[in-house]
């Protein structure tokens, strides 16, 4: 839960998202949080995404950390995140399945 203050508030499993301990220090100003079925992202006032919880449901973002940048907004599949980036591009990371390897689409995926 987003607290008044922005800060976040997580609860449940902690292999699945429910403990934040290890990001808690990052997640201020959050103005945005999306979920998958094992992890979270939370969008920042300065345009950049913390994730946390199960790495395969998108809570390791490690790999495209570098293009989080000027997000507007994260959206959720059960096991994958999207960010819509401020240019019109998407960022797509989590189980390649549910979404998470945009490589095929990229192209396709401007102006968004």
């Amino acid at each position: 839960a987003i607290l008044a203050d922005g800060s976040v508030v997580t609860w449940g499993h902690s292999g699945f998202g429910g403990d934040s301990s290890a990001v808690q220090d990052r997640l201020r100003n959050v103005q945005q949080l999306q979920a998958t079925e094992g992890a979270f992202a939370a969008l920042l006032a300065d345009g950049s995404v913390v994730t946390w919880g199960w790495p395969e449901a998108g809570g390791d973002s490690s790999s495209v950390q570098d293009q989080l940048r000027s997000v507007l907004q994260i959206q959720a599949t059960d096991c994958a995140f999207a960010a819509i980036l401020k240019e019109g591009s998407v960022v797509a990371w989590g189980n390649p399945l549910w979404g998470g390897d945009d490589s095929q689409v990229r192209d396709q995926l401007a102006l968004v």
